[in-house]
């Protein structure tokens, strides 16, 4: 209770608004204890029913010893202490006063609990009554025991029976029954549990601590305990005092003598005339049972043993359903030469169709052809089939075969997402997935990104700092086939060596009443605060998604491109040629030249203009776009100075025989002849057609250290 000055009372939800006529009218009176204090506070008709007058009271408890008699008050405060100490709500209890004509009388109290955050016991709310009329004879008073001892053994059932209906996993039976509630119910002191496994019985749960009694982990179910003896005459077994325990099972008793046991039954769980199991409740403050209580006991072992098996079975359909997933996702992930990778897998938080919450999430990443010295070409997906069940984990399988498939034939990302989007619709099935393919370049940096009503990738700078990278998108694989849009515009994001490319599925960003893109902000913050190492990172983000839980599953793809090892980009120019201006193309031959110096390759600075020429040249004649010119130097084992020259058509280059006095057809001989290295990319709608020139290992920096364009 709280002082006299503090604040109005935090009553139970289902106190009345206006207590005092009601309470009055049935002969009640009310209380308000505050335990911290020790101070208890009555209203008038409570002072009536102790027969006290409010002179006579000082808001002490102490001050109604001299009308409960002490018999009567020890009762009540083992009923009141057990109430705190074993975290119930409510209790309530019959006791005697002793009135002002030192008559008896009968009174009834009952109080509910206030706890703290901690669960500590602060402040009881109750209510007491005259009780005289109700139990003015024994008889009345026994019939009425009886009656509500009959109720509460019913209630156990039920109580037992709500509490299981929440217990999934095994795991989750036996802690809803050891659970200080659950054997508060049952009234017991503890309990042990088996189950039946190739013709013998496994301990699951061994009662209390030290209760364990070797050589009963695993037991046959002809041996001589009182677990094997129910599970093989699928029979209860009664044990009523300790010298029938010790009498029928000595092995057993000799083990747990210092347990205090008094009594127990022994209760086979039976699930479609088949034991799965057996239960042992052990009790420390009783002797015998009736035969209501055996029955009551009887049907609290059929309801457990309901449960036990729905959750035997959720837990192997969970095996199944999981073990299918991972089979479907790749078993490893291959080293990729210039890039750091880290993969995760998070499956959702068990619920949905019972016993097959999985998903369809996927990751995988593509060894591609067309690879150079300079670095390795590779494809990394990121994807989610429609739904939570096996069908969708199934669907993905195939999906993401086909996808690897594409891919590795060297198909453009915009061809690999059209494909897998017209089999996905071929399929007998009606999901639909959202993909992200990237195709990345780790020499340069490049990466090519189509999106299927994916969440768009994000880049982790070198600083930390984390950007989202918009990359158009289209429909969903198989919705984009059946409605005729199978158009994935190409996107590109320039990856920076040190910096890091982040792919996941929409698990990992969606959060029950949150926008997406508020997922997606604080999916950057994490990303940018998160450990430098992609393993570490991968780590971090997928322990953020088991903390907030959620009916997702969460797929994870994490790219580093090094800055260390192999090739890296240590410089980079661009300049665009459109048709018809002389001055852009003799600029290009300016930044050419002023580049190989700059870049240790002076000696090859004829070559190169030559080949870039050639290149421009084949653009300019035979497309009616512009040249899109890039060099870069790239540093490593070989200094190589590449260039690139971008065009909007997809026509690949082809060798031609020149014949005799032709001026044309010799570009690509003359190209193949110069080139270190060279080949042929697509990049959106068009293509790009690169060369690499071996530079000087060791180059003299040019002054000024970074070439100009002239």
């Amino acid at each position: 209770m709280a002082d006299r000055g503090a604040s109005p009372l935090s009553l139970p939800d289902d106190w009345p608004e206006h207590p005092d006529p009601i309470l009055a009218l049935n002969r009640m009176g009310s209380f308000d204890w505050d335990l911290d204090a020790g101070v208890m506070q009555m209203d008038a008709q409570a002072h009536e029913i102790f027969d006290v007058r409010r002179d006579e009271y000082d808001d002490r408890p102490e001050t109604l010893a001299n009308r409960v008699p002490p018999a009567e008050a020890r009762r009540l405060d083992s009923v009141v202490a057990r109430a705190l100490n074993t975290g119930q709500e409510n209790y309530g209890a019959y006791f005697r006063i002793r009135c002002r004509d030192g008559s008896l009388r009968w009174t009834h109290t009952q109080g509910y609990i206030r706890r703290d955050k901690a669960g500590r016991p602060h402040r009881i709310i109750g209510i007491v009554r005259d009780a005289t009329q109700e139990l003015q004879d024994s008889s009345d008073r026994r019939d009425h025991l009886q009656e509500s001892l009959r109720r509460q053994q019913t209630n156990v059932v039920q109580l037992t029976t709500a509490a299981l209906a929440h217990a999934r996993t095994v795991r989750d039976v036996i802690d809803v029954l050891k659970d200080i509630h659950g054997l508060t119910h049952l009234g017991a002191t503890s309990l042990v549990m088996g189950l039946v496994e190739a013709g013998r019985i496994r301990l699951i749960a061994e009662g209390p601590a030290g209760s364990f009694v070797p050589g009963t982990e695993l037991t046959g179910i002809d041996e001589r305990y009182p677990m094997s003896e129910a599970v093989r005459t699928l029979s209860p077994r009664f044990i009523e005092s300790p010298e029938e325990f010790a009498e029928r099972y000595p092995e057993l008793w000799r083990g747990i003598t210092g347990l205090n046991i008094t009594s127990a039954a022994y209760l086979p769980l039976i699930v479609q005339a088949r034991p799965i199991g057996a239960m042992g409740l052990l009790y420390s403050d009783r002797r015998g049972f009736t035969a209501e209580e055996r029955n009551i006991l009887v049907a609290l072992g059929s309801s457990i043993s309901q449960s036990l098996q729905r959750a035997m079975f959720y837990e192997q359909e969970m095996d199944l359903a999981q073990g299918l997933q991972q089979a479907m996702l790749p078993r490893t992930i291959p080293s990729v030469p210039g890039a750091d990778l880290a993969v995760r897998y998070r499956a959702a938080t068990f619920g949905g169709s019972f016993g097959r919450d999985i998903g369809g999430d996927w990751y995988d990443l593509i060894p591609l052809p067309g690879s150079t010295a300079g670095g390795s070409r590779v494809g990394a997906v990121i994807g989610d089939v429609q739904g939570h069940d096996t069908h969708a984990a199934a669907v993905m399988g195939q999906l993401r075969i086909v996808l690897r498939a594409y891919a590795a034939e060297g198909h453009t990302p915009a061809t690999v997402m059209a494909r897998a989007s017209v089999f996905l619709n071929e399929l007998d099935t009606d999901r639909s997935a959202t993909c992200l393919y990237a195709e990345v370049d780790l020499a340069t940096g490049v990466i090519q990104a189509v999106r299927a009503g994916h969440i768009d990738p994000m880049v982790r700078r070198t600083d930390g700092s984390c950007r989202r990278a918009p990359v158009p998108g289209g429909l969903p694989l198989g919705l984009s086939a059946e409605f005729g849009g199978l158009e994935y515009p190409v996107g590109r994001i320039e990856l920076e060596p040190g910096e890091t490319l982040v792919l996941c599925t929409d698990g990992l960003v969606e959060q029950p009443g949150a926008d997406l893109d508020d997922g997606v902000e604080t999916l950057a913050a994490l990303i940018a605060v998160g450990p430098d190492d992609v393993r570490d990172l991968a780590d971090r983000l997928i322990e953020v998604a088991d903390e907030r839980g959620g009916d997702d599953d969460v797929a994870l793809l994490l790219l580093r491109r090094r800055e260390q090892e192999g090739p890296r980009s240590g410089g980079r120019l661009k300049q665009l040629v459109p048709p018809g201006d002389p001055e852009a193309l003799s600029a290009t031959r300016r930044m050419i030249r002023t580049a190989a110096a700059a870049w240790g390759a002076r000696d090859r600075a004829d070559e190169i203009e030559l080949v870039a020429d050639e290149m421009i040249t084949n653009v300019l004649m035979h497309t009616e776009g512009s040249a899109e010119v890039t060099l870069r130097v790239l540093d490593g084992a070989e200094r190589r100075l590449r260039v690139e020259v971008e065009d909007s058509s997809s026509a690949l280059p082809r060798r031609r025989e020149a014949g005799e006095g032709g001026v044309s057809g010799r570009g690509l001989l003359l190209v193949e002849t110069l080139t270190d290295l060279w080949g042929v990319e697509a990049r959106g709608g068009g293509k790009c057609v690169w060369s690499e020139f071996v530079a000087a290992k060791d180059p003299e920096p040019a002054a000024g250290g970074k070439p100009g364009t002239g």
